[in-house]
């Protein structure tokens, strides 16, 4: 069985609706009951690097703060950086960014540290602006089973 790692920091409702909308799509028992392990940890409690050392492949997700990644996510890829250099080189990853108006710089945050380690982008980062509707929820499931799929694949 796969293991997928979910690192988010969800502080809003909205971030809180997304994470959720991801988590089950990712885990949906129809497609990867006997599969995919989705393993969901809090930004600021995953700070030991066996944790990602013993997924598969990763799932971000953050608030864009201040033009920004959260500092919880931050802390997270600050704590555990330097000992997954190498180790998680090519392993499948996508993340998911929620801010107010724009979240270009915490996209760029991200693009730039899972280049750094190496990681695979396999599905389109998925990024919502301003309030949610049902259909954005309904696109973030279907995101967190792409993802997901991709374990598999």
């Amino acid at each position: 069985m796969k293991q997928l790692l979910v690192i988010t920091h969800a502080p809003t409702p909205a971030t809180v609706a997304l994470r959720d909308a991801v988590l089950a799509g990712a885990s949906d028992p129809e497609f990867f009951a006997d599969e995919v392990d989705v393993h969901a940890v809090a930004a600021l409690e995953a700070t030991d690097p066996q944790l990602y050392l013993d997924a598969d492949g990763y799932l971000f997700g953050t608030p864009v703060n201040f033009g920004y990644i959260s500092g919880a996510l931050k802390h997270s890829f600050d704590s555990t950086y330097d000992d997954l250099l190498e180790e998680v080189a090519r392993r499948p990853f996508s993340y998911w960014v929620h801010g107010r108006s724009d979240a270009t710089g915490a996209r760029r945050a991200l693009d730039a540290i899972t280049t750094g380690l190496d990681l695979r982008l396999v599905a389109e980062p998925y990024e919502r602006l301003g309030e949610l509707s049902d259909v954005d929820l309904a696109e973030a499931r279907e995101f967190g089973a792409t993802v997901a799929a991709n374990l598999i694949a």
